[in-house]
């Protein structure tokens, strides 16, 4: 059974700090940093740093972490890759090859930010999403950045060629997706680029169309935010925040994954100066592996 929790994360915009850290928590609110809150898994490739990394659980119960590869002293508008580890016990790591979008039809990436992943069980692959703007310097021309796919089986290669998953109507930019599904339905959260908030889109298909809500904004903060997560803990689901230009994590939850109510501030622990992660629930016996090994 799962039911403590691993938080994936990277800690600032310094070469040193666009690494990952994981912390524990028993509970899904109280979070404490593994390894002196210092990073254990370093990029080797591309351009060496890794940002919003994502980890998950692959069906055959091994784990992929998946990230950007980018270093921000380059430049926002400086990557086009993503950085994938696969592990059997969460300790020993193997960095898998870079996929690049530029070796698909995105020629001309710039940002290729923030890629999860979700299992589709109807094609038996894994639909990879990520934010992506192209810059095509022949009419020097930019294009929203948005919400892309693509299928792969291994995460060593796609086997479809990248495709539009989501773009506001608006013609806005929306990043740092985050899918989850409930009841047969298809939550997409995702930052505003323009507002700077969360909001949603929904769908009853993985691959959309996603629709939006007469009220899409969810975020409960004042205070800007991006890089959503939003995991299980008992019947509710709890939604982390980076409140990026405070230096914070805040924290909402909800019955529904519509309607929210803060979590007070006192209620939970995340004051680590964690940036854009991702949480996985696990095992006891992986807890304590996590414990044992980063004591």
């Amino acid at each position: 059974m799962y039911r403590k929790y691993l938080f994936c994360y990277f800690t600032g915009n310094e070469p040193e700090k666009e690494s990952v850290h994981f912390a524990l928590s028993e509970d899904g609110y109280h979070f404490r940093p593994l390894n002196g809150n210092k990073p254990f898994l370093f990029n080797q490739l591309g351009t060496g740093g890794v940002r919003d990394p994502f980890i998950f659980r692959a069906c055959d119960g091994s784990f992929f972490i998946i990230g950007t590869d980018m270093r921000s002293e380059k430049g926002w508008n400086s990557n086009h890759a993503i950085c994938v580890w696969h592990s059997a016990d969460l300790i020993r790591w193997q960095q898998y090859p870079l996929i690049d979008m530029k070796d698909h039809s995105l020629v001309d990436s710039v940002r290729t930010w923030a890629p999860q992943a979700l299992y589709d069980r109807e094609k038996e692959m894994y639909m990879l999403y990520w934010a992506n703007c192209e810059y095509h310097p022949q009419n020097d021309c930019w294009t929203p950045t948005v919400m892309w796919y693509a299928y792969t089986k291994d995460f060593r290669s796609l086997e479809t060629e990248p495709a539009i998953l989501y773009a506001p109507p608006c013609g806005k930019d929306a990043i740092d997706a985050d899918i989850i599904e409930k009841d047969g339905v298809y939550y997409m959260f995702y930052k505003d680029e323009n507002e700077k908030y969360i909001c949603y889109v929904y769908s009853d298909r993985l691959t959309g169309p996603y629709q939006e809500p007469k009220k899409k904004n969810i975020t409960l903060y004042s205070e800007h935010t991006e890089g959503c997560c939003v995991y299980p803990v008992g019947k509710e689901w709890v939604m982390i925040m980076d409140s990026y230009t405070k230096g914070r994590y805040v924290m909402q939850k909800s019955a529904d994954l519509v309607h929210y109510v803060k979590v007070d501030d006192q209620d939970y622990d995340l004051n680590f100066s964690p940036r854009h992660g991702s949480v996985m629930l696990i095992s006891d016996e992986e807890y304590e592996r996590l414990e044992k090994h980063f004591a």
